[in-house]
């Protein structure tokens, strides 16, 4: 008769992830004990400070600050303390004892004390409740470990998994089948992990496809434009002119396609760091709309501003790309002197806002299920010029941000897109 006893490594992981909540428990606990002091002597200074000015303003009618200030007691006894003011002659101008004030100040903020006290006494249920939510996925983890631990696997079944996992080909829909019951948790694991590599895959795959695609139309605009003027250009002004004015905008498209590009793959790799910092959405949303009537002569724009200040923590630069993009969208695909309106403000749940509203060709719900997606264009949006990738990477700053986008589109009508941060 045999037993399988709980490895004793088990109970002590189970202690030590204990040990690590207490230990965060009162941290927590001990920094706001400490926040709470440093308040405490913060206000017994300020009350001294005021008491004094008082005094002497009741006495003398007036507050010098180059005047000598000290504390003295002629007999050296706490009791006896004074607070003395003296001109800058030496002249002794106010005396006046101050033990009692001292002390009522203490009692005072003794009471302070006992009630934050009580308070961080009152708030250990809940500081231990959100310890518990952090590590919840660290203990997770651990117990996940553990299960693994217990599991004897032979040298077989080593092999098992490595034979299977290196037939997987990222190109084929084939996913492995170890055909064991103790293996079954790794296989599930194994294949989410191969579906999601596959996904990433496809888009990487589909994703140099559609920039290829994109880039091979103007190169050979370009390329068609230079033979025309290697065999007409130099007797036929006409041609001249018109090749030229192909290729330089044929040229700014692909600068525009290839500094997009490298934005989102600077973005998906990594290296693109936000420089967070606190400014003002109101003044944001105002330079954007100011800019806009500059730039922009044939459509009128109005500037919904909200009724209070609004102040966020963001990349001020990315979020103003993010709504220029937004802004230049509603431009292409609304008529001329239709109005474009601009605005910020606060949603019910007090977040945030920016706003970018048009009366364009506006979008279908299918086409604004995959409006976000890359080189992503509707039919209706094929006949302006564009590259696709403008709202992937407004997208992308905003998702950044810990953001999402609100949409409402009707075809024909025209579109809304709030930013919501």
């Amino acid at each position: 008769m045999s037993s399988n006893p709980k490895p004793y490594h088990d109970v002590k992981s189970t202690g030590r992830m204990t040990s690590i909540a207490h230990q965060l428990e009162w941290q927590i606990i001990g920094s706001r004990l400490g926040l709470y002091v440093r308040m405490d002597l913060f206000l017994f200074v300020v009350l001294t400070v005021m008491w004094a000015y008082m005094k002497e303003m009741e006495v003398l009618g007036e507050v010098i600050w180059r005047r000598d200030r000290s504390l003295f007691s002629a007999s050296g006894a706490l009791a006896d303390v004074c607070y003395q003011v003296h001109s800058m002659e030496g002249e002794l101008l106010l005396s006046v004892a101050c033990y009692e004030v001292f002390w009522h100040i203490c009692i005072f903020l003794a009471i302070c004390f006992g009630v934050q006290l009580i308070s961080i006494l009152g708030a250990i249920p809940a500081v231990a409740k959100k310890v518990h939510r952090i590590l919840r996925p660290i203990r997770e983890i651990a117990q996940k470990t553990d299960e693994l631990n217990r599991l004897a696997f032979s040298e077989e079944k080593y092999h098992l998994i490595e034979d299977a996992i290196d037939q997987v080909n990222p190109e084929d829909n084939h996913y492995i089948s170890l055909h064991d019951k103790e293996l079954l948790g790794i296989e599930l694991a194994v294949n989410h992990l191969i579906e999601r590599l596959k996904d990433s895959y496809r888009q990487q795959a589909r994703f140099v496809n559609d920039a290829s695609h994109e880039l091979r139309t103007p190169i050979a605009v370009i390329q068609g434009y230079a033979g025309m003027l290697e065999r007409w250009g130099r007797s036929d002004e006409k041609v001249l002119d018109e090749s030229i004015a192909a290729i330089s905008n044929e040229a700014n498209h692909m600068n525009t396609l290839v500094e997009q590009l490298l934005f989102l793959a600077r973005g998906d790799s990594g290296k693109t760091v936000l420089n967070k910092e606190p400014f003002s959405l109101n003044q944001l949303m105002q330079e954007i709309y100011e800019e806009s009537f500059m730039i922009d002569e044939h459509h009128p724009y109005r500037f919904r501003n909200s009724e209070r200040e609004i102040t966020v923590n963001a990349d001020r630069a990315l979020l103003k790309q993010a709504v220029r993009i937004l802004v230049d969208n509603a431009a292409k695909y609304t008529k001329e002197m239709d109005e474009i309106i601009l605005g910020i403000g606060l949603t019910s749940e007090q977040k945030p806002y920016l706003m970018v509203e048009d009366t364009g060709i506006g979008m279908s719900e299918a086409d604004v299920a995959h409006m976000f997606e890359r080189f992503y264009r509707s039919d209706e949006a094929r006949g302006y010029q564009g590259t696709g990738l403008g709202l992937s990477i407004a997208k992308w700053i905003v998702d950044r941000h810990g953001g999402h986008f609100e949409v409402i589109s009707r075809t024909e009508l025209g579109t809304r897109i709030m930013i919501v941060l």
